[in-house]
């Protein structure tokens, strides 16, 4: 006797395929998601550090310029 699958058995193991695939594909989408946060958080943190840096420094060209990235990236994440 050969050892076929029923349909229904076939069914459900196409079932529990595709829902294994939205598994997949949520969990990538949510390891996305903490990626960005890390590195948008990161990035704020630099932005913040040269920005104290450039005070300390007085110097007003970086610290215009660094403040506006800062702003532009604030605004992003809203």
């Amino acid at each position: 006797m050969k050892n076929e699958k029923s349909y229904a058995e076939m069914m459900k193991s196409l079932a529990n395929s595709k829902q294994m695939k939205e598994d997949v594909d949520v969990l990538a989408l949510y390891i996305d998601m903490v990626i960005d946060e890390s590195l948008f958080v990161r990035r704020v943190e630099v932005l913040e550090q040269r920005i104290n840096e450039s005070l300390d420094k007085r110097n007003k060209e970086d610290f215009l310029s660094l403040s506006r990235e800062y702003q532009e990236l604030l605004k992003v994440a809203e």
